[in-house]
């Protein structure tokens, strides 16, 4: 009997330290220290071009400080929040502030912006054109289902002279409802989702299709390069560190911030894109 019990009390004990193992390792993805004591797990989602490839960048210069760097590719913009949000990731990197705004808004998310990193220039993309003053009348534009882009892409297109907006419409939050003149009669397609825009381009069902960079990239595009039509060098889009609001001033995302600022990394951004994907420092 008293074997049975020593085995017992050993199954148990062995146990409690299994379920000990697997707490430490999950906390290990919140920021903090891993199991080992030594280094702190950072985990960023982000979409695959450009931002994981920058995180990439990053990573040894996190390591110098004690952080080891986890970066999760999302290929969507749903996902990445909803995931921060349930506490799978730390942090997500793939979106620019009207989105962001406007996700926290829908789904109530408890975000911060943990700080603004670059800046990637819409595009309109033509397989029929390589001018915009081709153009026909009656043309159609396909645009993606994001909302926060709808703005985005009317200002890009008011700045060409082909479009003009309702008096006291913010463009930021501009619909294609208010579209005031149209001379070209230009017909607006906006149910795509937007990782689907650049096999809609190369499909060619469109006059022009409006493609977010990172997905452009993504199909051996450069904005700068191929689009017909592309974004002022003044846009609000900023793309962004997010997290949870109870970690805005956490060391290991602050360090994170400070590592994307660097002259190193911003340097390497300028250089990787031609200028196509543009480094901010706030």
């Amino acid at each position: 009997m008293k074997k049975k019990l020593a085995g017992l009390a050993a199954v148990i004990a062995l146990t409690v330290g299994l379920a000990a193992c697997g707490n430490g390792s999950k906390d290990s993805t919140d920021g903090s220290k891993s199991s080992d004591g030594d280094k702190t797990v950072l985990t960023v989602g982000a979409s695959p071009t450009p931002h994981a490839e920058i995180l990439e960048q990053v990573k040894p210069i996190l390591e110098k400080e004690g952080i080891d760097l986890e970066i999760k590719k999302f290929d969507d913009y749903i996902l990445p929040n909803k995931a921060l949000a349930d506490g799978e990731i730390d942090a997500n990197y793939f979106q620019h502030i009207p989105y962001f705004n406007l996700q926290v808004e829908e789904n109530g998310y408890d975000f911060a912006n943990a700080g603004g990193i670059h800046i990637e220039p819409m595009g309109l993309y033509s397989q029929r054109i390589d001018d915009i003053k081709d153009l026909k009348d009656g043309a159609t534009v396909i645009a993606s289902n994001s909302e926060s882009d709808w703005g985005r892409v009317i200002t890009i297109l008011q700045d060409a002279g082909l479009v003009t907006v309702k008096d006291g419409v913010d463009l930021e939050t501009a619909t294609f409802e208010d579209i005031d003149e149209n001379p070209k009669n230009l017909k607006f397609v906006h149910d795509i989702n937007p990782e689907l825009l650049a096999t809609t381009y190369q499909n060619d069902e469109a006059d022009l299709v409006a493609i977010n960079a990172n997905f452009a990239y993504n199909a051996g595009l450069n904005p700068v390069n191929d689009s017909v039509l592309l974004e002022s060098d003044n846009s609000p889009y900023v793309n962004i560190i997010a997290v949870r609001s109870e970690d805005k001033d956490n060391e290991a995302i602050q360090k994170l911030v400070e590592a994307l600022h660097s002259k190193e990394i911003q340097d390497w951004i300028l250089e990787k894109w031609d200028g196509s994907v543009k480094p901010v420092d706030k």
